[in-house]
């Protein structure tokens, strides 16, 4: 699995604008050749994605699908960084079993 960590610094508007369509970009990426994952989040600063495909072929088609979004959907997009892009393989993936309860907070504390 390869892995595209997209970090953008962004006005509150930008997100405003981006918040009612969000239904629509999640649609633009599930049809990514090779897709398995993609999140969109709220960041102190802005905005960051993380999208996880098959393959390398699938992280390269996500860069260019959400550049084309930000371009077709985003009026704000002035007021939206240049992404910071992180991307590789993943080495290893943990995820909760389907259907398991969430683990307990943590308690005490460490040494």
């Amino acid at each position: 699995m390869h892995a595209v960590i997209r970090r953008y610094r962004a006005t509150p508007e930008v997100l405003r604008e981006a918040r009612p369509k969000l239904d629509h970009l999640e649609r633009t990426m599930r049809d990514i050749p090779g897709f398995v994952a993609y999140y969109f989040l709220q960041t102190d600063d802005g905005v960051a994605t993380i999208t996880v495909t098959e393959d390398e072929a699938g992280a390269d088609e996500s860069m260019g699908r959400a550049a084309r979004w930000v371009q077709e959907n985003l009026q704000s997009r002035n007021q939206l960084s240049a992404p910071d892009v992180t991307r590789g393989q993943a080495l290893i993936g943990a995820m909760r079993a389907a259907g398991a309860a969430p683990a307990a907070p943590a308690t005490g504390t460490r040494q």
